[in-house]
């Protein structure tokens, strides 16, 4: 990271090459049927992530389509659940090294430059399941052996959606597996950055296994152009904190890490939280812990 000091201000230079999709954690549209030639996307996909991204790996992707297409295929538009893939999660296991495991929520945008600048971080996305599925639409049509490329439901209308069981699935299992330190992006310039009906909050905290990970370290990002709603000391972080103590967790919680900031201001230079000494920058984190 090239970093040049004009002045006493602080302006860093380099381009951020994202190369991993974003994860579809949205709703989907109700008039947005099944993503057409997503036989191919996925199996393709598949191939690319085996060959290029990660290519220490092997799967047979071909089975690891058959055995989602049976997970949702035959079935109604609002029942598929957990276990359907349960098979699917089976042909594809992954293992990822420990201290590398990172969470979020409401900080999508922040979560992907950070990632991309320390590439020893795994996120959700960087996983086979993740990189296959990120923004297709799916759904199964009970009268008939083939996805309904016409209409798919919102993920409101029921608790048993095909594309939400599947991401509540993958969010557990990635969960599960971590271990070492993990970290956690949260969004302090809104209202309930850690809430329990997020899919970290509902999902992933819960799969979280004390035995295995040795720190929580939480990050709380306000935005450039604020509001600082909440932060280590206030708000809906205080509940995750001690959800955490319940559950036997050590845990760091860090308010506007300097690094990310700096990440933060590479979009924007001009905000005047960014025109500040270099000296006075690097004093800005302030980490607290149990």
């Amino acid at each position: 990271m090239p970093l040049v000091t004009s002045g006493s201000f602080v302006i860093i230079s380099f381009t951020i090459w994202f190369s991993t999709p974003q994860l579809c954690r949205r709703q989907v549209g109700a008039q947005l049927g099944t993503t057409p030639n997503i036989k191919h996307i996925v199996i393709g996909r598949c191939f690319t992530y085996t060959t290029l991204v990660n290519p220490s790996v092997r799967y047979d992707c071909e089975d690891i389509w058959r055995q989602f297409e049976e997970a949702v295929v035959h079935q109604s538009s609002c029942n598929v659940t957990e276990e359907h893939y349960h098979q699917l999660f089976n042909a594809m296991p992954q293992m990822w090294p420990c201290d590398t495991f990172l969470f979020w929520s409401k900080t999508r945008k922040l979560m992907h430059a950070f990632a991309a600048v320390f590439q020893h971080f795994w996120t959700l996305e960087d996983t086979l399941v993740g990189y296959m599925f990120n923004d297709l639409i799916w759904c199964g049509q009970e009268e008939d052996s083939d996805f309904d490329f016409n209409s798919c439901p919102e993920w409101s209308t029921c608790r048993t959606h095909p594309v939400f069981s599947l991401w509540k699935q993958a969010s557990k299992t990635f969960a599960e597996m971590a271990c070492g330190n993990v970290t956690v992006l949260l969004n302090g310039s809104i209202v309930n950055a850690f809430s329990r009906k997020s899919m970290f909050g509902s999902v992933e905290l819960d799969g979280l296994n004390p035995q295995r990970v040795n720190y929580v370290n939480i990050k709380v990002m306000s935005n450039l152009q604020g509001p600082h709603i909440e932060s280590c000391n206030q708000g809906s972080i205080l509940d995750l904190i001690q959800i955490l103590q319940s559950r036997g967790f050590r845990w760091t919680c860090t308010d506007n890490d300097p690094v990310l900031r700096i990440l933060q201001c590479i979009q924007d230079l001009t905000q005047p939280s960014c025109q500040i000494p270099a000296n006075s920058l690097m004093q800005q984190e302030s980490p607290t812990s149990n």
